[in-house]
């Protein structure tokens, strides 16, 4: 395997490191070394004291990632341990032991943890160099913050329509002509997207978002503010038409997750809102993957979720991390054997164009272009408590839509502010 680094930047990233790990703040971006893309180092004999890793990963990415360590050890003559560990348990494990100079060097984790982890201190960038211009650019953006790359991305998740080809031919572009061809299929449901008694803005959201009210503003160069977008006439909009489809029962509360999924495997309806999580409960079906329709005119664009690698700021590997995200996970065959594992799409380019022969990888990517990354700033913490329940009670006809949906911004406002006091 011929590694990336080159010979002067591995240098100067040691230095950048290990200026990264003898403080909490970030190092200035504007102080990195430059690098230069003409010599690049072999992989050289095993000495038998190259250093050791240690990497927390869920059961789904164990296997990949083993395979990767595997190579890397022989290349290098590094060791390599792998801590299997409930993907739950990671975020706050990690937050817990790395200010204390525990933890690992490296561990996976989802690109919404950002603002957390680098509130705290406890992850330190990455530098890609030359590697950066092979990663879908949605991806990088998801793991910037204040200029700088935080995580070595390897999966983009997004939602989509997933449609049950013998019961509808297609997906029409709105709302209306969605569940009228739903309705045409005869089935049970017309259209199904779990709700349930807590709601689930996450899932709702391309919806908001075609009705103009996205949760928060966006710089020019797509990164986010924490000014809230979601209220005003747009999300009242948004607000009556939960109300609406909630006294239609084209949404409704009684659906949960389970439920939304038991439904259309047992092919109770042409439709249904959702990831590539789901594709193991519709074994048999014919599939086909979907832009999803707009309800309010605009463009309806999901979250867009990525998933990758951190690296510990109190590390003292941290160049030897480096060298094997950068040089072991950023490469076809580990990216696709994480697609593999977990069934959503790479984030390097070209492993992203190989799966993509896969009609049902290819829709998801396709929706995917034209997501947006879930907010990771800080701010995005207040939202959720609030987000959901709210949208539950219009859709229940048990609270006023426009009252509600005012009162549910002015609540997230408060509780920004409270935070930032």
């Amino acid at each position: 395997m011929r590694r990336s680094i080159s010979l002067v930047g591995a240098v100067g990233l040691a230095l950048t490191l290990a200026a990264c790990g003898s403080s909490n703040t970030p190092a200035d971006p504007t102080s990195a070394p430059e690098t230069t893309d003409t010599a690049t180092t072999e992989p050289t004999e095993p000495t038998g004291d190259a250093g050791s890793l240690v990497i927390w990963v869920d059961d789904t990415r164990q296997d990949a990632v083993q395979a990767a360590a595997a190579t890397f050890e022989a290349e290098t003559g590094a060791t390599v341990e792998l801590v299997q560990k409930n993907f739950d348990d990671i975020r706050p494990d990690f937050l817990a032991q790395v200010p204390t100079g525990e933890g690992p060097d490296i561990t996976v984790g989802a690109h919404d943890w950002l603002g957390e982890l680098t509130a705290n201190g406890v992850v330190a960038p990455i530098e890609l160099g030359d590697k950066a211009g092979e990663f879908e650019q949605v991806a990088l953006d998801a793991f910037t913050y204040d200029g700088q790359v935080y995580g070595l991305p390897y999966a983009i998740e997004n939602i989509a329509i997933i449609r049950n080809t013998e019961l509808a031919d297609s997906t029409p572009a709105t709302w209306d002509e969605m569940i009228a061809k739903g309705l045409e299929a005869g089935t049970k449901y017309p259209f199904l997207v779990q709700v349930g008694e807590t709601g689930d803005g996450y899932t709702l959201y391309p919806f908001q978002t075609s009705f103009g009210a996205p949760v928060f503003k966006q710089n020019e160069d797509g990164s986010y503010t924490n000014e809230l977008a979601l209220g005003g006439e747009n999300g009242v909009r948004f607000a009556e038409f939960l109300a609406k489809e909630g006294k239609a029962g084209t949404l409704s509360t009684s659906i949960t997750y389970d439920i939304a999924v038991e439904a259309f495997a047992n092919g109770e309806s042409p439709y249904i809102l959702g990831g590539p999580w789901m594709l193991g409960s519709f074994e048999g079906l014919d599939l086909a993957i979907d832009p999803i329709p707009s309800a309010g005119g605009e463009p309806a664009q999901p979250f867009t979720g990525v998933q990758g690698f951190y690296l510990n700021a109190q590390s003292a590997n941290q160049l030897l991390a480096t060298d094997f995200l950068v040089n072991y996970m950023a490469t076809v065959e580990a990216q696709v054997a994480l697609y593999e594992a977990g069934d959503r799409t790479p984030a390097l380019v070209a492993a992203a164009d190989q799966v993509s022969s896969d009609p049902i990888a290819a829709g998801f990517r396709e929706v995917g272009a034209d997501a947006v990354p879930m907010p990771s700033i800080p701010e995005m913490g207040s939202v959720w408590s609030f987000w959901g329940v709210t949208e539950a009670g219009i859709i229940s006809g048990s609270l006023e839509p426009e009252a509600a949906w005012n009162k549910m911004v002015e609540d997230i406002q408060g509780a920004i502010d409270a935070s930032d006091s």
